[in-house]
């Protein structure tokens, strides 16, 4: 089974995708779709979505994990990363894949065992798990893996949030 994880962002989005053959994971593919500062939103929303579609043009993923939203006292924040993560689900129903969305700690509780772990914890258990070298995660692909694995571990329990089928 294949599985593309997705950190979204506006201006670095991480994604991952992992291959699971049984009980091993590795990592096919993780890199940044990154999109300057200067670029218009439009812009920005255009390269989040064909980039995604890129991607799974490449790999021709079976599920989608993708991270879930924070909470944000800056509203135009917030609207900001919404689009974002439209772009970016929308590509995914348009490629038919079935997406589910954990929450950030939830993702880091899976792989590491503890939900506050920083990056290069979820980092270096990552690279033990699937074998990547730790230099070889991008650093806005650790969440996007992290992501990805989270629903790999707890697919039989439950607790991933289900997007409904893309039309």
């Amino acid at each position: 089974m294949i599985i593309i994880g997705i950190d979204t962002a506006l201006r670095n989005t991480g994604y991952g995708v992992i291959e699971v053959k049984g009980k091993q994971f590795s990592v096919i593919d993780c890199g940044v779709i990154t999109n300057k500062q200067k670029m218009p939103l439009s812009e920005c929303l255009r390269r989040l979505s064909g980039g995604i579609e890129q991607i799974i043009e490449s790999f021709q993923p079976e599920i989608a994990s993708i991270e879930g939203g924070f909470y944000f006292r800056n509203v135009k924040t917030a609207m900001v990363l919404g689009m974002a993560r439209g772009a970016v689900v929308a590509a995914l129903a348009r490629g038919n894949i079935v997406t589910y969305e954990y929450a950030p700690r939830r993702a880091k509780q899976a792989v590491v065992g503890n939900g506050s772990a920083t990056k290069d914890q979820v980092a270096l258990t990552i690279a033990q798990m699937t074998g990547i070298k730790i230099d070889e995660i991008p650093d806005h692909s650790t969440d996007a893996i992290a992501v990805a694995l989270c629903h790999v571990l707890t697919q039989q329990s439950g607790n991933g949030i289900y997007l409904a089928d893309p039309l």
